[in-house]
Protein backbone atom coordinates (compact mmCIF):
# COMPACT_ATOMS: atom_id res chain seq x y z
CA UNK A 1 0.00 0.00 0.00
CA UNK A 2 2.71 2.32 1.06
CA UNK A 3 4.60 1.65 -2.25
CA UNK A 4 1.74 1.97 -4.16
CA UNK A 5 0.85 5.59 -2.66
CA UNK A 6 4.51 6.40 -3.24
CA UNK A 7 4.00 6.11 -7.30
CA UNK A 8 0.95 7.77 -7.01
CA UNK A 9 2.02 10.51 -5.37
CA UNK A 10 5.51 10.52 -8.06
CA UNK A 11 3.15 10.26 -10.80
CA UNK A 12 1.03 13.37 -9.43
CA UNK A 13 4.71 15.86 -9.34
CA UNK A 14 5.12 14.54 -12.21
CA UNK A 15 2.43 15.36 -13.82
CA UNK A 16 3.09 19.15 -12.11
CA UNK A 17 6.32 19.05 -13.31
CA UNK A 18 4.64 18.33 -17.27
CA UNK A 19 2.27 21.40 -16.24
CA UNK A 20 4.75 23.79 -15.17
CA UNK A 21 7.32 23.07 -18.28
CA UNK A 22 3.85 23.60 -20.49
CA UNK A 23 3.23 26.81 -18.91
CA UNK A 24 5.38 28.28 -21.79
CA UNK A 25 3.70 27.03 -24.38
CA UNK A 26 0.18 28.01 -22.61
CA UNK A 27 1.39 31.31 -23.14
CA UNK A 28 1.97 31.20 -26.42
CA UNK A 29 -1.10 29.48 -27.41
CA UNK A 30 -2.87 32.21 -25.26
CA UNK A 31 -0.95 35.13 -27.43
CA UNK A 32 -1.76 33.20 -30.91
CA UNK A 33 -5.30 33.30 -29.95
CA UNK A 34 -5.31 36.74 -29.46
CA UNK A 35 -3.88 37.06 -32.95
CA UNK A 36 -5.71 34.61 -34.48
CA UNK A 37 -8.89 36.34 -34.44
CA UNK A 38 -9.18 38.12 -38.00
CA UNK A 39 -10.71 41.17 -37.02
CA UNK A 40 -7.51 41.80 -34.22
CA UNK A 41 -5.48 40.35 -36.47
CA UNK A 42 -6.68 43.15 -38.72
CA UNK A 43 -5.73 45.71 -36.53
CA UNK A 44 -2.28 44.23 -35.41
CA UNK A 45 -1.04 44.27 -39.31
CA UNK A 46 -2.65 47.94 -39.77
CA UNK A 47 -0.30 48.84 -37.08
CA UNK A 48 2.63 47.09 -38.69
CA UNK A 49 4.20 50.86 -40.42
CA UNK A 50 5.13 51.77 -36.93
CA UNK A 51 2.23 54.33 -37.23
CA UNK A 52 0.06 54.63 -34.52
CA UNK A 53 -4.27 54.80 -35.64
CA UNK A 54 -6.84 55.56 -33.17
CA UNK A 55 -9.77 53.16 -32.02
CA UNK A 56 -12.55 54.67 -34.46
CA UNK A 57 -10.05 53.96 -37.71
CA UNK A 58 -9.08 50.41 -36.60
CA UNK A 59 -12.60 49.78 -36.19
CA UNK A 60 -12.80 50.81 -39.77
CA UNK A 61 -9.82 48.62 -40.46
CA UNK A 62 -10.85 45.80 -39.06
CA UNK A 63 -14.46 46.31 -40.50
CA UNK A 64 -16.27 46.18 -36.88
CA UNK A 65 -18.00 48.81 -35.13
CA UNK A 66 -16.29 50.86 -32.62
CA UNK A 67 -17.44 48.88 -29.68
CA UNK A 68 -16.24 46.00 -31.03
CA UNK A 69 -12.69 47.80 -31.49
CA UNK A 70 -12.55 48.67 -28.23
CA UNK A 71 -13.15 45.40 -26.82
CA UNK A 72 -10.63 43.90 -28.96
CA UNK A 73 -8.02 46.52 -28.64
CA UNK A 74 -8.23 45.57 -24.54
CA UNK A 75 -7.54 42.24 -24.80
CA UNK A 76 -4.48 42.82 -27.39
CA UNK A 77 -3.34 45.51 -24.67
CA UNK A 78 -3.94 42.74 -21.99
CA UNK A 79 -1.54 40.65 -23.69
CA UNK A 80 1.15 43.45 -24.07
CA UNK A 81 0.36 43.07 -27.92
CA UNK A 82 -0.15 46.93 -28.38
CA UNK A 83 0.34 50.16 -26.23
CA UNK A 84 -2.53 52.79 -25.62
CA UNK A 85 -0.82 56.46 -25.99
CA UNK A 86 -2.71 59.42 -25.32
CA UNK A 87 -2.17 62.58 -26.97
CA UNK A 88 -4.35 65.80 -25.68
CA UNK A 89 -7.86 64.78 -25.98
CA UNK A 90 -7.13 61.76 -28.54
CA UNK A 91 -6.00 58.22 -27.49
CA UNK A 92 -3.97 56.31 -30.21
CA UNK A 93 -2.91 52.56 -30.14
CA UNK A 94 0.58 50.94 -31.48
CA UNK A 95 2.67 47.79 -31.49
CA UNK A 96 4.05 47.31 -28.27
CA UNK A 97 7.51 46.42 -28.60
CA UNK A 98 9.30 45.92 -32.27
CA UNK A 99 9.44 41.64 -31.23
CA UNK A 100 5.53 42.09 -31.99
CA UNK A 101 6.23 43.66 -35.33
CA UNK A 102 8.95 41.11 -35.71
CA UNK A 103 6.32 38.09 -34.93
CA UNK A 104 3.97 39.76 -37.09
CA UNK A 105 6.15 40.01 -40.37
CA UNK A 106 6.98 36.46 -39.82
CA UNK A 107 3.69 35.62 -40.14
CA UNK A 108 3.11 37.93 -42.70
CA UNK A 109 4.93 36.00 -44.83
CA UNK A 110 4.19 32.72 -43.99
CA UNK A 111 0.57 33.71 -44.63
CA UNK A 112 2.01 35.49 -48.22
CA UNK A 113 0.31 39.00 -46.76
CA UNK A 114 1.40 42.71 -46.96
CA UNK A 115 0.12 45.39 -44.19
CA UNK A 116 -1.88 48.04 -45.87
CA UNK A 117 -0.07 51.44 -46.40
CA UNK A 118 -0.87 54.16 -44.31
CA UNK A 119 -2.86 56.94 -46.26
CA UNK A 120 -2.87 60.21 -44.65
CA UNK A 121 -5.26 62.92 -45.57
CA UNK A 122 -3.36 66.14 -44.65
CA UNK A 123 -2.73 68.96 -46.83
CA UNK A 124 0.98 68.51 -48.62
CA UNK A 125 2.31 71.42 -47.30
CA UNK A 126 0.91 71.14 -43.29
CA UNK A 127 1.94 66.99 -43.08
CA UNK A 128 5.94 68.60 -44.79
CA UNK A 129 6.16 71.03 -41.68
CA UNK A 130 4.18 72.67 -39.43
CA UNK A 131 4.18 74.23 -35.65
CA UNK A 132 3.17 71.60 -32.95
CA UNK A 133 2.47 74.44 -30.38
CA UNK A 134 6.16 75.45 -29.95
CA UNK A 135 8.09 72.43 -31.79
CA UNK A 136 8.47 71.27 -35.29
CA UNK A 137 6.17 69.02 -35.80
CA UNK A 138 5.03 67.09 -39.64
CA UNK A 139 7.46 64.75 -41.84
CA UNK A 140 10.36 67.03 -41.15
CA UNK A 141 9.92 66.79 -37.14
CA UNK A 142 9.90 62.75 -37.38
CA UNK A 143 12.83 62.69 -39.75
CA UNK A 144 14.68 64.90 -37.35
CA UNK A 145 13.81 62.64 -34.37
CA UNK A 146 14.70 59.74 -36.58
CA UNK A 147 18.02 61.19 -37.26
CA UNK A 148 18.92 61.96 -33.21
CA UNK A 149 17.80 59.10 -32.45
CA UNK A 150 20.07 57.19 -34.99
CA UNK A 151 22.83 59.20 -34.00
CA UNK A 152 22.42 58.30 -30.80
CA UNK A 153 22.19 61.91 -29.65
CA UNK A 154 18.68 61.06 -27.08
CA UNK A 155 18.12 58.09 -24.94
CA UNK A 156 15.94 55.61 -25.30
CA UNK A 157 12.29 56.20 -23.19
CA UNK A 158 12.52 54.45 -20.27
CA UNK A 159 10.21 56.03 -17.84
CA UNK A 160 6.50 55.85 -17.53
CA UNK A 161 6.06 59.02 -18.24
CA UNK A 162 8.02 59.07 -21.33
CA UNK A 163 10.56 61.63 -20.64
CA UNK A 164 13.61 61.31 -22.85
CA UNK A 165 17.49 62.91 -22.47
CA UNK A 166 20.70 63.91 -24.04
CA UNK A 167 23.42 61.21 -24.49
CA UNK A 168 26.68 63.35 -23.85
CA UNK A 169 26.61 63.35 -28.06
CA UNK A 170 23.73 64.27 -27.95
CA UNK A 171 24.46 67.27 -25.55
CA UNK A 172 27.66 68.52 -27.20
CA UNK A 173 25.72 68.55 -30.95
CA UNK A 174 22.72 70.55 -29.05
CA UNK A 175 25.22 72.68 -27.50
CA UNK A 176 27.49 73.36 -31.21
CA UNK A 177 23.51 74.72 -32.55
CA UNK A 178 23.75 77.58 -30.18
CA UNK A 179 21.50 75.91 -27.99
CA UNK A 180 21.39 76.54 -24.08
CA UNK A 181 20.45 72.98 -23.17
CA UNK A 182 21.13 73.85 -18.84
CA UNK A 183 19.01 76.90 -18.93
CA UNK A 184 16.53 74.56 -20.90
CA UNK A 185 16.45 72.30 -18.11
CA UNK A 186 15.83 74.23 -15.18
CA UNK A 187 12.52 75.86 -17.46
CA UNK A 188 9.43 74.60 -15.66
CA UNK A 189 8.17 72.02 -18.33
CA UNK A 190 9.22 69.22 -19.42
CA UNK A 191 12.86 68.75 -20.81
CA UNK A 192 12.13 66.55 -24.05
CA UNK A 193 9.67 63.46 -24.85
CA UNK A 194 8.55 61.69 -27.73
CA UNK A 195 5.58 63.80 -29.26
CA UNK A 196 3.46 61.62 -31.58
CA UNK A 197 2.74 63.51 -34.80
CA UNK A 198 -0.84 63.53 -35.72
CA UNK A 199 0.25 63.34 -39.38
CA UNK A 200 2.77 60.59 -39.38
CA UNK A 201 1.62 58.74 -36.67
CA UNK A 202 5.42 58.64 -35.45
CA UNK A 203 6.78 60.44 -32.56
CA UNK A 204 8.58 63.87 -33.41
CA UNK A 205 10.87 65.48 -30.49
CA UNK A 206 8.64 67.69 -28.00
CA UNK A 207 9.52 69.42 -25.07
CA UNK A 208 11.89 72.47 -23.92
CA UNK A 209 14.83 71.06 -25.98
CA UNK A 210 12.24 70.86 -29.15
CA UNK A 211 10.99 74.45 -28.73
CA UNK A 212 14.59 75.53 -28.19
CA UNK A 213 15.20 73.84 -31.87
CA UNK A 214 12.91 75.39 -33.47
CA UNK A 215 13.84 79.06 -32.24
CA UNK A 216 17.07 78.75 -33.27
CA UNK A 217 16.19 77.48 -37.32
CA UNK A 218 13.81 80.36 -36.98
CA UNK A 219 16.32 82.95 -36.15
CA UNK A 220 18.81 81.32 -38.74
CA UNK A 221 16.03 81.40 -41.03
CA UNK A 222 16.34 77.80 -42.27
CA UNK A 223 12.72 77.83 -41.36
CA UNK A 224 10.23 80.46 -42.47
CA UNK A 225 6.78 80.35 -40.86
CA UNK A 226 3.59 81.08 -42.80
CA UNK A 227 1.37 84.10 -41.22
CA UNK A 228 -1.86 83.14 -41.58
CA UNK A 229 -1.33 78.73 -40.36
CA UNK A 230 0.99 76.29 -38.72
CA UNK A 231 2.84 75.60 -41.91
CA UNK A 232 6.67 76.25 -41.47
CA UNK A 233 8.75 76.16 -44.73
CA UNK A 234 12.38 75.59 -45.49
CA UNK A 235 14.76 77.78 -47.08
CA UNK A 236 17.34 77.18 -49.18
CA UNK A 237 19.94 77.79 -46.27
CA UNK A 238 17.52 75.76 -44.46
CA UNK A 239 17.74 72.70 -46.78
CA UNK A 240 21.61 72.81 -46.60
CA UNK A 241 22.07 72.86 -43.28
CA UNK A 242 19.80 70.13 -42.49
CA UNK A 243 21.58 68.19 -44.97
CA UNK A 244 25.22 68.85 -43.67
CA UNK A 245 24.61 68.78 -39.79
CA UNK A 246 21.23 66.20 -39.58
CA UNK A 247 21.84 63.76 -42.94
CA UNK A 248 17.64 65.06 -43.64
CA UNK A 249 16.74 65.72 -46.79
CA UNK A 250 14.01 68.33 -46.38
CA UNK A 251 11.72 68.75 -49.70
CA UNK A 252 11.23 72.25 -49.87
CA UNK A 253 7.65 73.56 -50.58
CA UNK A 254 6.56 76.69 -52.07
Amino acid sequence: MAASIARLRQAHFGYHRIMIAAAPDDAVAAVAAAIGEPARARILCALLDGRARTSTELATIADVTPPTASAHLQRLRAHELVDRVVQGKHRYYALHRPEVATALEALSVVAGNRAPAFAPRTPAALRSARTCYDHLAGTLGVALYDRFTARRWLTIPARPDGAIDLTPAGQSAFGALGIDVDALRNLRRRFAYPCLDWSERRPHLGGALAAGLLDVMRRRRWLAQDLDSRVVRVTASGARELARRFGVVARRMN
